[in-house]
């Protein structure tokens, strides 16, 4: 109960605020899996990015990346665990970059809420989880 009462008004202002709609899920590009990082995180940018992705992502991704944010049992989600080292070791950066700033299935796109610099320090932070 006492969690509903954390949750609810995050809902309430997550749904409030001006977003894109959930990307249908289509083909990514070829060109985003060789897209490189051209972001040299400091520190400043990375306590940047955490606290993006305390508002935008943690909610379903988990405060640590381990996938059991708030939403994800009431929204019956199943997403990866960043913390486990084999989650994305199949992906690219790009590719990360690409589903963060358009969105795949549920997962809304941040689109143009987010300068591309935040999104590829973003990918920096949840690759991150998996080296703690």
């Amino acid at each position: 109960m006492l969690r509903l009462l954390f949750v609810l008004p995050t809902l309430l202002l997550f749904g409030l605020l001006p977003q894109e709609p959930a990307a249908p899920d289509k083909p990514m590009p070829a060109d985003a899996a060789t897209m490189t990082n051209p972001v040299t995180p400091t520190p400043e940018s990375q306590a940047h990015a955490k606290s993006v992705y305390g508002v935008d992502c943690a909610m379903c991704h988990g405060a640590n990346g381990d996938g059991k944010g708030d939403l994800v049992a009431d929204m019956k989600l199943k997403l990866k665990d960043f913390t486990d080292t084999s989650s994305l070791k199949d992906m690219s950066d790009g590719e990360i970059f690409y589903i963060i700033k358009n969105g795949k299935g549920k997962m809304p796109s941040e689109g143009d809420r987010a300068k591309d610099s935040d999104i590829w320090n973003i990918v920096i932070l949840v690759r991150s989880f998996a080296k703690k």
